[in-house]
């Protein structure tokens, strides 16, 4: 549970230092060549080989090449340039709250949610029900956790 703690504090610290960073510099901006862009986000899991399998065929994500070619690692891509990296060796379960979730953008969240019926996960609105959200902004949603149990969303937005 220590290192899970500490682990979140840093991740906690970094992105808030950025954010303020962001907002005390005038030489860097959204318009900026020199603007921060996501580059990818990391889950610490228990069981790499079954969370692996399940990003690839639940989730549908490209496994890439990963520079440390080890037992402990898998990469994928999950955007144009961003990426999620998969990290072996966790022993305490990930954090439940459903506040703190990664989300993926799909063409439909009805037929991704058919897709998850049809893998047997479980996924629901933010609030618990079964049914897909709707946002105020028209963006439908669902969730659903991983096999550590972080939560993912998946969306239809059109930014």
């Amino acid at each position: 549970m220590k290192k899970l703690t500490t682990t979140l504090l840093l991740l906690t610290a970094a992105v808030l230092a950025a954010a303020r960073l962001g907002s005390q510099s005038a030489t860097i901006s959204a318009s900026s060549k020199n603007a921060p862009e996501f580059d990818h986000t990391t889950v610490f899991v228990r069981d790499l080989a079954k969370s692996a399998q399940f990003y690839e065929t639940v989730v549908g994500l490209e496994k890439i090449p990963d520079p440390f070619k080890d037992a402990a690692h898998v990469w994928f891509r999950a955007g144009a340039h961003e990426q999620l990296h998969i990290i072996g060796g966790a022993t305490e379960d990930a954090p439940r709250n459903i506040e703190v979730h990664m989300a993926f953008r799909v063409a439909s969240v009805e037929e991704f949610a058919r897709h998850l019926d049809q893998m047997g996960i479980k996924h629901r609105s933010m609030g618990g029900d079964v049914a897909i959200q709707l946002r105020p902004d028209g963006v439908h949603q669902i969730y659903f956790q991983d096999p550590d149990g972080y939560w993912i969303e998946i969306n239809d937005d059109r930014f």
